[in-house]
């Protein structure tokens, strides 16, 4: 049997819409019937090559996908065929141990492990069905199709839920998110407050954004309107929270700077921490500097982290199912499989706050 998919033969080429194989399941895996698929704001950039991401060509581009199950291997216990899944694109290998090499499945690939890893689990969301890892599929509980689309938003706050576990984020603390108008950091400041956040400080540039970021989530979101001033804007944020700022999230994009970021990190409290999830310096530019006396007198903890840990999905999708987290924020624009191009070139036009795009291949 054969399925439709967009495929990327070459970057910077027009995705091409053909008929593929069907997925061939294996042990250890699931295939997965795609009924939307986000799209990235920047997979343009991606499909371009100005990502520099490691991608083996031709490949079905697509980072995440909702949709139901349609086969399980023998070893899955708990799945059953017509369950709705978000299916995490995030594909661990499973001999790494502590250290496991991850591709991101339709979008990227982290070093040699990575590539081996994306040799089998390649092709994305961008199809009418998808191969993925038995893990990988999380249970969502029953919705409707045209709840699917809302759905993929999944996708955009797993990112920032990894960062708050990873900085122990706790209830009635106050978080500053540096990125806070950006896609990610919008979708920051809302998880935070969804576990519990006492205020979260929101500094940029974009008075639109800050002042819908109020109206959405009330007055524990703190907006600060920041300047060309480094100085005036650390003292802003630390003049607009309630009180001491317990940890920092970056989530800047690649073309910011990282004065920006340090200006940032440093308004947080003595035993605070920050935690580094953004873009900066991935495509040049000058790296982050943070004091080595002002990093040990106040025994700051500085902390990267890459993407979420294992089981993220799983606990986001209770804050949701709870009523925490409503995906009801998010305004859905759709495309059907056949204008996946005009799809990616929708999401970067109009890729701001609490807005998706996605790809519906059931409506080919």
């Amino acid at each position: 049997m054969t399925m439709k998919a967009a495929l990327l033969r070459s970057f910077g080429s027009p995705l091409v819409i053909e008929a593929m194989p069907d997925p061939v399941l294996g042990t250890g895996e699931v295939v997965v019937d795609v009924v939307a698929s986000p799209v990235l704001p920047y997979m343009g950039e991606v499909l371009s090559g100005e990502r520099r991401y490691l991608l083996q060509l031709p490949l079905v581009p697509g980072a995440g996908a909702v949709g139901r199950v349609r086969a399980v291997g023998p070893d899955a216990t708990r799945l059953a065929v017509g369950d709705w899944v978000y299916c995490d694109p995030t594909v661990r290998s499973r001999d790494g141990g502590k250290t496991p090499d991850i591709t991101l499945q339709g979008l990227s690939a982290r070093g040699d492990g990575g590539l081996h890893l994306q040799r089998h689990f390649r092709h994305g969301g961008f199809a009418q069905r998808m191969l993925i890892p038995t893990e990988s599929a999380v249970p969502i509980g029953p919705i409707t199709p045209a709840d699917a689309g809302r759905w993929c938003a999944l996708g955009l706050l797993l990112v920032p839920y990894g960062g708050l576990l990873a900085a122990r984020l706790e209830a009635g603390e106050t978080l500053l998110v540096s990125g806070a108008t950006g896609h990610f950091g919008s979708a920051a400041v809302q998880v935070a407050l969804a576990m519990g956040a006492g205020c979260v400080v929101a500094p940029g540039r974009n008075e639109k954004v800050l002042d819908d970021l109020v109206r959405r989530f009330g007055p524990r979101v703190r907006p600060v309107r920041l300047t060309d001033d480094q100085d005036e804007n650390r003292e802003r944020m630390r003049r607009t929270a309630p009180g001491p700022i317990d940890c920092v999230l970056d989530l800047l994009p690649p073309a910011a700077g990282a004065t920006l970021v340090r200006t940032a990190a440093m308004t947080v409290r003595e035993f605070g921490r920050v935690v580094l999830m953004g873009g900066v310096g991935m495509l040049g530019g000058d790296d982050l500097q943070l004091p080595y006396p002002w990093l040990m007198r106040n025994n700051i903890t500085v902390r990267g982290q890459w993407l979420c840990p294992p089981g993220a999905g799983h606990r986001l999708t209770g804050l949701i199912g709870s009523g925490l987290l409503d995906l009801t924020q998010f305004e859905v624009t759709e495309f059907p499989l056949d204008e996946a191009h005009a799809a990616v070139a929708h999401a970067a036009a109009d890729g701001g706050p609490f807005r998706t795009t996605v790809i519906r291949p059931d409506q080919c």
